[in-house]
């Protein structure tokens, strides 16, 4: 199945922090972990439209790394896969 966004919608694939800490302990999978910030653009829609109807391309595309709000994003899963759904305005960097 394909996922095309719409309007200014971006598809990310959140990037998984480390199972690890900087000291080199384990975490459980039990543990709490927070909410990841930083992940990959796989799609993105064409725009958001302007009052005239004119539309205005996304400045992100596909491959890009970004950091977005924590709790901007809206969670889906597609099969086995969790994907997040943010709007132009929840991507607050592009990572190079």
């Amino acid at each position: 199945m394909t996922i095309k966004p719409l309007s200014n919608h971006i598809l990310i694939e959140p990037i998984k922090e480390e199972e690890k800490t900087k000291t080199g302990i384990l975490l459980p999978a039990t543990a709490e972990k927070e909410k990841p910030e930083q992940g990959k653009i796989i799609a993105v829609g064409p725009g958001r439209k302007t009052a005239s109807g004119k539309i205005v391309p996304v400045d992100v595309k596909p491959g890009q790394k970004v950091l977005f709000k924590k709790y901007g994003p809206d969670e889906i899963k597609v099969g086995d896969k969790e994907y997040l759904i943010a709007s132009e305005e929840d991507i607050l960097a592009i990572l190079e």
